[in-house]
């Protein structure tokens, strides 16, 4: 089996470990009758030791935590599982947070070290190969469920089979070879630069976030659709993110990253937009607006990924982690603003910032790649006579 082929299967596997821990959710909040308050402070606890995960495995990225952290991570599914109450919990979502969030930034070290080698964008097929897993694993979860397999016993059992998984996967993994330095060039780049890409990754998760939280929501209470019916709206995200993604590095190869996130920014904020107006257009236009805005978010994250991966371990790091701070801040903030107007409203938040993100993300990137090599034209001379 190829590198490529082995990494594939861990972004597969971990696409999984997301999916049983939130499939998981409903039913282990009705086990321990957690209530909306609690169980958002056992999704914060998660959100913030996800992101110190994040930041942990940035300055450890020199060593081969991979064969480690990819089987502890779906291992870590069982401490929600034996939780028999709300502390407990929380401190099983820490756990489990943590180790997720550290894997996400290993595995993007790796996929950009793979690219690199490759010579050619693997971003999106990796993030495809993740969301298939994804899905895959909530269709097990609720045929289990619906089969009456109680949700400890699940967890345990793909906690256990996951990680087995994981460690023929990762067995002897090494961490990622760096990218060779240019002569003459420098990986220092300006701290604004930096924070300026985790700002667009943080604008990107909110994005996707208002899918994962509000699609259903939206065809629920503005379009007064049946439960059945509005579940199928993330479905139609979904598909269209995932089908993207497939032809995405294509993509990404024939207009080049700045063309490619414009792009993809402009066709999310028009789905988005799209939705807004379903009010008058019914359920139809909500259903064609979450597909477009699928097939636009599809790509934003792998392309600033696959940018990002130019730079030092822990320049992603901080990346990857203001990026992600998106997905915590942006259900409380379209939550905030829906309660003071309306649902439709709140929903041009994230429409506005893809719409910017197509403005600005390209001219960043271009900045971000351009500052790989700063070395004066007189230094490259020196450099070119000896």
């Amino acid at each position: 089996m190829t590198d490529f082929a082995r990494l594939r299967l861990i972004y597969l596997a971990t696409g999984v470990v997301n999916a049983q821990w939130g499939a998981c959710l409903p039913a282990l909040d009705a086990r321990l009758d957690l209530g909306e308050g609690r169980l958002g402070v056992v999704l914060l606890a998660m959100g913030i030791s996800a992101m110190a995960g994040m930041t942990a495995a940035g300055r450890l990225a020199t060593r081969p935590l991979l064969a480690w952290t990819a089987p502890a991570t779906a291992l870590a599914l069982a401490g929600p599982a034996v939780a028999d109450d709300y502390w407990t919990l929380t401190v099983a979502a820490g756990a489990l947070g943590l180790l997720l969030g550290g894997l996400n930034v290993v595995l993007t070290l790796h996929a950009a070290a793979a690219e690199h080698a490759q010579r050619q964008p693997i971003m999106s097929r990796l993030h495809a190969m993740w969301t298939v897993g994804a899905v895959g694993g909530g269709l097990a979860v609720a045929a289990a469920l619906h089969a009456g397999v109680g949700v400890e016993a699940l967890l345990s059992f793909s906690g256990l089979a996951l990680a087995a998984a994981m460690g023929v996967l990762t067995f002897r993994a090494r961490p990622p070879v760096p990218r060779p330095a240019e002569p003459g060039s420098t990986a220092r780049r300006s701290p604004l630069l930096v924070v300026a890409m985790g700002l667009l990754g943080a604008a990107a998760f909110l994005t996707e976030g208002a899918a994962t939280d509000w699609a259903g929501v939206h065809a629920r209470r503005v379009l007064d659709v049946t439960p059945a019916v509005a579940s199928l709206t993330y479905t139609a995200f979904l598909t269209a993110m995932t089908v993207v993604r497939l032809a995405g590095d294509h993509l990404h190869s024939r207009l080049g990253p700045g063309t490619t996130l414009r792009t993809a920014g402009l066709t999310t904020a028009t789905g988005l937009l799209l939705v807004i107006s379903s009010s008058t257009m019914g359920p139809l236009g909500a259903f064609a607006g979450w597909a477009l805005a699928g097939a636009g978010m599809a790509l934003i994250w792998p392309v600033l990924a696959s940018t990002a991966g130019h730079g030092t371990p822990r320049q992603l790091s901080t990346i990857t982690t203001l990026s992600y701070s998106g997905s915590l801040v942006g259900p409380a903030a379209i939550a905030y603003i829906a309660a003071a107007t309306s649902l439709p409203a709140a929903l041009a938040l994230p429409a506005a910032l893809a719409a910017l993100l197509a403005v600005t993300g390209p001219y960043v990137l271009a900045s971000w790649s351009s500052s790989r090599t700063v070395a004066p034209a007189r230094q490259r001379k020196l450099l070119e006579r000896r």
